[in-house]
């Protein structure tokens, strides 16, 4: 058997994309309620107001998930939806659902594992100077300790965070994600360290508060690679560009995790950054660097590398005409062989993918199914180089399909489905698709069938 006989099967959700009653249950406001607002931010001018209204509709979504036979769920807990203003008064109505959601999720034998901070910062803490102050690592692990105490004796897997580089590259130096501002990369960087310093008292609040052992991890955006071939030479090159970054970017796995893992940030960062790479007292290290149970990973996309004539890494062009998704993300399944290989490699950590789907082009059909063939393609060729490393005894722990439902899907609003549930905005009828019932056959066959 490759996979684990207790490897989590599971799917993925994240609390503004799907949650809706947005102004309901004495939830504040987030930033990404305040880009929605913002006149061409969102496609369409959509918004999370109400999105698949799972905040009512839970109770049917665990439902959907005992049926499609997942062991697993992976969902994240809104900040604002918790304490309003992000620091001060606790919202009861906001942890009564967390507990309504939890309770459900173990009586249908589902193991919950929660995000702390899926990019919805109550947008008072952005009046407050957002991740730019410092003071953000505090409130973060204040709020950190109010969940843990409500709920960690029911939930044991944590994650702080979901895809620090994103939300802090996109949100703050881009301006295309929330809160959408565009700063220098001095900046920037400032705002990466505050939120891997938020990270370190995070799970040491988790350590202090959880009555059940706390199981703690990370859920990085991965930047990925793999070799042309398996030459020692371009399996180098691909190594070098998982752990390398884009200049005058964050985009990048070691700014993130050298610091979480080993203790210390790159030896890169002064080079690359020069005089933009903020000044912190030294012992910020011993707290971000607070050790950790496991590595997730937020897997789709990555290129090919060969070793160039110079010895450096070269990207090998894709295709024309080569396969995408809806989201016009190349389809590259290697990447979940040879990505967690060298990460684990590195960090010596066991993995879960944390996040892996597509976007595809889905519609109820005339015989009222969603026939998603795609997907489903996208899917096995994925979960094949994962088994390719379960195989070679890699200590893998489980998988979440992203995602459960179709939903909000940030700055693209509701054009870009990833669902494995088709959901219908209009009415909120949630249609299984091809796709669904493809994963409960791979989770009955464990993974046999791949």
């Amino acid at each position: 058997m490759a996979f684990r006989e207790d490897f989590a099967w599971g799917v993925a959700t994240a609390a503004y994309q799907i949650e809706g009653a947005a102004r309901e249950g004495g939830r504040g406001d987030s930033v990404w309620d305040m880009l929605c607002r913002k006149p061409g931010a969102v496609f369409g001018g959509h918004n999370g107001d109400v999105a698949d209204d799972h905040y009512h509709r839970y109770a049917e979504d665990i439902a959907l998930m005992k049926a499609l036979g997942v062991n697993a769920y992976r969902f994240s807990i809104s900040w604002p939806r918790v304490i309003p203003e992000g620091v001060g008064p606790v919202n009861e109505a906001g942890l009564a659902f967390y507990d309504r959601l939890v309770d459900g999720l173990l009586e249908a034998g589902i193991t919950p594992f929660a995000t702390l901070f899926h990019w919805d910062l109550p947008t008072a803490i952005y009046h407050r100077g957002s991740w730019l102050n410092r003071d953000s690592a505090d409130w973060f692990a204040e709020y950190t300790a109010v969940v843990a105490d409500r709920l960690s004796d029911r939930v044991q897997h944590w994650m702080p965070q979901n895809e620090p580089q994103v939300f802090v590259q996109m949100g703050y130096g881009n301006g295309s994600h929330a809160p959408g501002d565009k700063l220098a990369l001095g900046e920037v960087l400032r705002i990466s360290h505050h939120v891997n310093l938020a990270h370190g008292k995070s799970v040491r609040a988790l350590r202090d508060r959880c009555r059940l052992k706390p199981i703690i991890g990370c859920a990085p955006a991965v930047r990925c690679a793999h070799p042309a071939t398996e030459s020692a030479a371009d399996i180098a090159a691909a190594r070098a560009v998982v752990f390398g970054v884009d200049p005058g970017t964050v985009w990048s796995n070691t700014l993130f995790l050298d610091p979480l893992l080993l203790g210390k940030y790159p030896d890169y960062v002064e080079e690359i950054y020069g005089k933009a790479w903020p000044k912190f007292p030294d012992s910020d290290l011993a707290i971000i660097h607070t050790d950790l149970d496991f590595l997730g990973l937020n897997i789709y996309q990555g290129g090919q590398y060969r070793a160039g004539a110079d010895g450096k890494p070269e990207r090998v062009e894709y295709p024309v005409g080569g396969a995408n998704t809806m989201f016009k993300w190349e389809v590259s399944p290697e990447v979940m062989y040879w990505t967690p290989k060298f990460l684990m490699e590195r960090y010596g950590k066991p993995v879960y993918i944390t996040e892996n789907g597509c976007s595809s082009m889905d519609w109820v059909a005339l015989d009222g199914g969603v026939h998603d063939g795609p997907r489903i393609d996208f899917l096995h060729r994925y979960l094949q180089q994962y088994k390719r490393l379960a195989d070679e005894g890699g200590d893998l722990r489980g998988y979440f399909q992203w995602s459960l439902l179709d939903n909000f899907e940030w700055a693209e609003g509701y054009r870009e489905r990833f669902g494995l549930i088709h959901v219908d905005y209009q009415t909120q009828k949630r249609t299984p698709k091809d796709s669904y019932y493809w994963y409960q056959n791979t989770i009955k066959q464990h993974g046999e069938n791949l």
